[in-house]
C-alpha cells in the first residue's frame, strides 16, 4: 500500500510554474516509452525483446551505465542524452518484466522511489534542517534506521555493500573511514604509502608465492585508489579514461600495421612502440 504523495504543484514548491509543465511533458514521454516496451514484449512483438529476462539483461544495464559515464566524462551532451535514454529504457523494461510476472508494477517502482526521495528529504519537503552535504548524509542515515526500520550497521565497513565491484568497494570503504578521521594527514603521506607498497610488490615478485604477490599487488591497488580519493578523483572514471586512451592508441597501431601488411607480433615490437608514440604525440 502506497502512502499519499503531495500533489505535483506542492512538490514543486515555489518553482511550480517552471517545474510542473516540464513534469507533464516528461510524463507524456515516459508514457510513450512504456507503451513501446509493452508492445515489444507483447506476444506479437519482437522475438529478442520477448526472450529477455531481468537476469539476461543485467550486463546490458552495467554497460549502458558505463557508456553514460564515458559521455559525461567527455562532456558530450548529445551522447549523454542518448545513453541516459538507454538506461531509462533498460530500467523500465526490467520493471515491466516484473510487472508481467505479477511481482510489482512499473508504477509501484516509480512511486516507491518518489516516496523514498520525499521521505529522505525532510529538509526540503518538511521542517528539518540540513545546511551542508555532510548534514544531509547524517540525516539520511538516521531516517534509514528510525523511519525505514533498517538495522543499524555494527560497523562502518558493513555500510558498504559487499556486492560492489572491488574497485568501487575500496573507494567507498576509504571514504567511509576518512569521515571519522582515519585518514592520511597529507598527500605526501599517501604517496609514501604507495612507494612502500610498490617496493613490497617488487620483493614479492622475487618469491615463489602467488598468494603473497596477489596480496601485495592488492595493497598497491588499494593505496592507488586511496590517492585518487585523497585528490578528489573518481578512480573508476580515471581508469575508464585510461582504457579509452589506450584503445585509441592501439587502434592506430592496428591500422598502421595493416596498411603496411605487417602482423601484430612481438617481432614487430619496435615498430609498434614507435606507432604508439606517434599516436600519443598526435593527441
Amino acid at each position: 500500500m502506497h502512502t499519499n504523495l503531495p500533489s505535483l504543484r506542492e512538490l514543486a514548491g515555489t518553482s511550480a510554474e517552471k517545474i510542473t509543465p516540464a513534469a507533464l511533458d516528461a510524463s507524456e514521454a515516459f508514457s510513450l516509452l512504456y507503451t513501446i516496451i509493452a508492445r515489444l514484449r507483447a506476444p506479437d512483438g519482437c522475438p529478442w525483446d520477448r526472450d529477455q529476462t531481468p537476469l539476461s539483461i543485467r550486463n546490458n544495464i552495467v554497460e549502458e551505465a558505463y557508456e553514460l559515464v564515458e559521455a559525461i566524462t567527455e562532456k558530450d551532451s548529445g551522447h549523454a542524452r542518448e545513453e541516459a535514454g538507454d538506461l531509462f529504457m533498460l530500467a523500465t523494461m526490467t520493471a515491466y518484466m516484473f510487472e508481467q510476472e505479477g511481482v510489482f508494477s512499473v508504477t509501484d517502482s516509480l512511486r516507491s522511489v518518489s516516496e523514498k526521495l520525499v521521505r529522505r528529504h525532510p529538509h526540503v519537503f518538511g521542517e528539518d534542517k540540513a545546511a551542508s552535504p555532510d548534514a544531509v548524509v547524517e540525516l539520511w542515515n538516521s531516517i534509514k534506521v528510525t523511519k525505514e526500520g533498517r538495522r543499524k550497521k555494527d560497523s562502518l565497513i558493513d555500510e558498504v555493500p559487499r556486492h560492489l565491484p572491488p574497485l568501487e568497494r575500496a573507494f567507498k570503504i576509504q571514504k567511509k573511514v576518512s569521515k571519522v578521521g582515519f585518514d592520511w594527514s597529507s598527500r605526501d603521506d599517501v604517496w609514501g604509502k604507495i612507494e612502500e607498497e610498490l617496493e613490497e610488490s617488487r620483493e614479492a615478485t622475487r618469491e615463489a608465492s602467488p598468494e603473497r604477490l596477489e596480496e601485495e599487488l592488492g595493497d598497491l591497488l588499494f593505496s592507488t585508489i586511496n590517492l585518487c580519493r585523497y585528490c578528489g578523483v573518481d578512480p573508476s572514471a580515471a581508469l575508464q579514461r585510461t582504457n579509452e586512451k589506450f584503445s585509441r592508441r592501439f587502434w592506430h597501431i592496428e591500422k598502421e600495421m595493416k596498411s603496411r601488411g605487417l602482423p601484430l607480433s612481438s617481432e614487430q615490437f619496435t615498430l609498434m612502440d614507435s606507432l604508439w608514440n606517434e599516436a600519443k604525440s598526435a593527441e
